[in-house]
């Protein structure tokens, strides 16, 4: 590896944000899952977790091209679940609170939420919103204040939103300077796994995680996974000839 990759690779690490994700649910168009990652990882974000109850959809929107999202599905661990419970139940091991987006006379500004804690960030279905299930397993609702006629946004587009504005709060409290949320054993650790990964070219078969109650724990984002490890059947395929 050159100094200068090593270099970047350091500087992204040093700036990633363990405690802040995303939860996708019943997400169908594989754009939209797409443009996600690339905030996400413009952001820091290293993990998201990705939640199908409707079987019609038949995770459809994780039919990834090669070069998905400026190359962003490798930096990224994708976690698959059919179950609402068991995926709220996973994000909670890691994250402090769930927070969804919807409108309601109970709904905080996007812009009075405190995003420098320990968050996980729950964007709806493109038509129908947020479930009433997964609503009501979430602990606070926000809405990104609007002066249009239109009432909300492009999942894409308030995911976006919505992660600047904790890069923004982030960045003010030195989270993306000295203040790194990895330690530095933690940096080093996910400095070697994606070593690894690029060296022997394993991100070229990089799939997304299927996780249901009989799966074993997480693994922290630093920690290097066993490629023999059994993973679901979804993989990052071509979808056009642009490949997103």
């Amino acid at each position: 590896m050159n100094p200068s990759r090593e270099q970047k690779i350091r500087s992204v690490i040093r700036q990633s944000q363990p405690d802040l994700t995303v939860i996708l649910e019943n997400i169908f168009d594989p754009l939209n899952i797409s443009a996600v990652m690339r905030s996400c990882d413009a952001v820091g974000i290293r993990e998201i977790f990705v939640v199908y109850t409707k079987k019609y959809l038949d995770k459809r929107g994780l039919i990834l091209g090669k070069k998905t999202s400026a190359g962003t599905f490798k930096w990224i661990d994708v976690y698959v679940f059919e179950d609402m419970q068991e995926c709220f139940k996973r994000v909670r091991q890691r994250y402090e609170r769930i927070l969804a987006t919807g409108l309601g006379d109970r709904s905080s500004s996007l812009y009075d939420l405190d995003l420098t804690r320990p968050t996980a960030l729950l964007f709806g279905n493109e038509d129908e919103g947020i479930s009433d299930e997964a609503l009501a397993l979430s602990d606070g609702n926000f809405a990104i204040p609007q002066a249009g006629f239109a009432e909300s946004l492009n999942i894409s587009v308030a995911c976006a939103v919505t992660l600047f504005e904790a890069r923004r709060q982030r960045a003010a409290q030195g989270y993306y300077g000295d203040k790194s949320k990895f330690s530095p054993e933690e940096q080093e650790q996910l400095f070697e796994r994606w070593k690894a990964m690029l060296k022997e070219k394993s991100h070229l078969q990089q799939q997304a995680i299927s996780v249901n109650k009989d799966s074993a724990d997480l693994l922290p984002v630093f920690v290097q996974r066993d490629p023999k490890a059994e993973k679901t059947s979804i993989r990052p395929n071509p979808l056009t000839k642009f490949e997103l």
